[in-house]
C-alpha cells in the first residue's frame, strides 16, 4: 500500500488497476460519514481533480484523484451505507478503482512507515 498527504491509500493490483480509499486516520478525523458521491465508471481523471464528495457530521470534503487514469469500478456499497467508511476505511470501504498507464506513478508516494511518521503516529 502507498499513501498520499491527502490521507488516501492506494493498493496496486493486476493490469495496472489501483484501488483507492481514505485512511483510518482520515475517517477518524471526519467523524461519522453520512454521504458519499463517487465518480462514474469510465471517467478519465487527472491527478488532483476533485472526484469524490464525502460528507460527515463534522464537514464536507472533496477527495482528489491521487493519479491520472480511468475509473474502472466504484464501490456502490459505501454509497448505500456511508457508515462503512468509518467501520473499515482501509478494507471493504474502498472508494474506486482506477486504471493507470504505469504503476511507477506510485513510486513517489509514501509507504506505511512514512505515512505513520507524517501523521505523527
Amino acid at each position: 500500500m502507498k499513501f498520499t498527504e491527502e490521507h488516501e491509500w492506494l493498493d496496486a493490483g493486476d493490469d495496472n488497476v489501483v484501488t483507492v480509499g481514505i485512511t483510518a486516520h482520515a475517517a477518524e478525523q471526519l467523524g461519522d460519514v453520512v454521504f458519499v458521491e463517487l465518480p462514474e465508471v469510465g471517467t478519465e481523471v487527472v491527478k488532483d481533480d476533485e472526484i469524490v464528495v464525502i460528507e460527515s457530521v463534522k464537514a464536507a470534503s472533496d477527495i482528489l484523484a491521487p493519479v491520472d487514469g480511468e475509473i474502472v469500478e466504484v464501490n456502490d456499497a459505501i454509497v448505500d451505507e456511508p457508515s462503512k467508511v468509518n467501520e473499515d476505511p482501509e478494507g471493504d470501504a474502498w472508494f474506486f478503482r482506477i486504471k493507470v498507464e504505469d504503476l511507477s506513478v506510485l513510486d513517489d508516494l509514501m509507504d506505511e512507515a512514512a505515512y505513520k511518521k507524517f501523521i505523527g503516529d
